[in-house]
This record gives C-alpha cells, sequence and structure tokens, in this order.
C-alpha cells in the first residue's frame, strides 16, 4: 500500500522532531531542510500534526515545535489513520460518478480490509524508536545543530 504524499512529509517531520536534541526546538524551515521538501509543504504537515496533538509550537523569535508526550508514543499506524483522508482504497466515487459496479462491491470491502490490516501491522512501529543517532547526524550537522548538542 502507498501513502499519500502528505503522510510521507508528516511522518519525517515527526521523525525529525523526535530525534532532536532535548530542549531543542525546531522551526518548520528547520524541518523543512532536514527532510528536503517544500517549506510550504511542512507547513501545512506542521499545521495538521499541532492540530492532532502530536507536536507542541512556542511562537516568538526563539519558537518551534517539539514532539508533544503524546507525539513521543504515537505509532505509525495511528499516525496515517488520522491522516488519511480517503474513504475507500479504491476511487468508486469518480468526477464521471460512481463506478457502474459499486453495488455489492466485493473487492471495495477487501480493499478496506487490507488498509486496515496494514496500518495494524504499523501499529507496533512507535515513530519516536525509529530515527537513530547515525542516521540523524547528518540531518541535524545540514541544518546546523550539533548531533550531540
Amino acid at each position: 500500500m502507498k501513502i499519500n504524499a502528505f503522510a510521507d512529509v508528516s511522518l519525517r517531520a515527526v521523525m525529525v522532531l523526535a530525534a532532536a536534541p532535548d530542549g531543542i526546538l525546531l522551526t518548520t524551515q528547520n524541518i523543512a531542510d532536514a527532510v528536503g521538501t517544500p517549506y510550504n509543504h511542512v507547513s501545512k504537515a506542521m499545521a495538521k500534526l499541532r492540530s492532532l496533538g502530536l507536536i507542541e509550537v512556542e511562537r516568538g523569535r526563539a519558537g518551534g515545535s517539539r514532539l508533544s508526550a503524546v507525539g513521543s508514543r504515537a505509532t505509525v499506524g495511528q499516525i496515517l489513520r488520522q491522516l488519511d483522508t480517503r474513504s475507500d482504497a479504491a476511487e468508486c466515487v469518480a468526477p464521471g460518478g460512481p463506478c457502474p459496479l459499486i453495488n455489492e462491491c466485493k473487492l471495495r470491502a477487501a480493499l478496506a480490509r487490507a488498509r486496515e490490516a496494514f496500518y495494524r501491522e504499523l501499529d507496533s512501529v512507535v515513530v519516536a524508536e525509529l530515527p537513530g543517532s547515525a542516521q540523524m547526524a547528518p540531518v541535524f550537522q545540514m541544518i546546523g545543530l550539533r548531533p550531540g548538542l
């Protein structure tokens, strides 16, 4: 199963925040640079993550974001469920109208079960445990943070 680009950016942002040294706030620009994604895409992801309670934001000159207590315990499956806005795994209703096979469609139900199985498998993966120091050290150096800070 493929996740959408918004969910991908959101998960990357959470991973960077999870790896940030204690007490360090990261700006949206820091995160955009770290994940190699345009600022406006990361900004939208950060707004959504904040509304879900996964991150905390401090405003002002020395402001930035950090992972919240909820975010540090969140699993990939939980986050993806909240970010997935599709009602169906298949395009059963398109701009031209519904699929003529939609009535009593067994494929639609099977795809929904498969999507839930995908999320259920990811329920055991805690996002805060994903980033490793070897993985994140070059990223933090790139955005101007010393890894051991």
